[in-house]
């Protein structure tokens, strides 16, 4: 099989552009936390993921958090092309500040909770997710 020279520019910028994709996906879903966070620093711990370590299919992914004592809780799928994939708001009323949700995922990736706490400081947790067959069209 030989290839011509365009074949083989548009296989190498195919090629660069593919290896580059996976920093735009994480770039967006840290743009997501700090619209989010308002660029306020994150602590690690104070809020609970819990998703399944393999998920054999990446259309119903279910996933709980909960943190006790936040105001809002955002989830973030870093690989998905819109990272945000949900924002949870607790009233002063609510009974508990968990929720559980099945979520899309496009392929194998780390999906992060990001809690905003009453007192205004910001936790967060993540779990990495192996997808064998994608959900965004994968």
């Amino acid at each position: 099989m030989e290839l011509s020279r365009r074949e083989t520019l548009a296989l190498g910028l195919g090629a660069a552009f593919l290896t580059i994709m996976p920093l735009r996906a994480n770039a967006a879903a840290e743009d997501a936390i700090a619209a989010f966070t308002g660029g306020a620093d994150v602590a690690d711990g104070g809020v609970t993921l819990t998703a399944p370590e393999i998920a054999e299919n990446g259309n119903t992914v279910p996933i709980e958090v909960s943190a006790p004592g936040a105001a809002a809780i955002l989830i973030v799928a870093a690989g998905n092309p819109e990272p945000g994939v949900a924002t949870f708001n607790f009233g002063p009323l609510a009974a508990e500040q968990a929720a559980s949700t099945r979520i899309r995922l496009a392929g194998t990736q780390d999906v992060i909770a990001v809690a905003k706490m009453a007192d205004g400081s910001f936790a967060k947790a993540s779990a990495t997710v192996k997808v064998t067959i994608g959900g965004c069209g994968g």
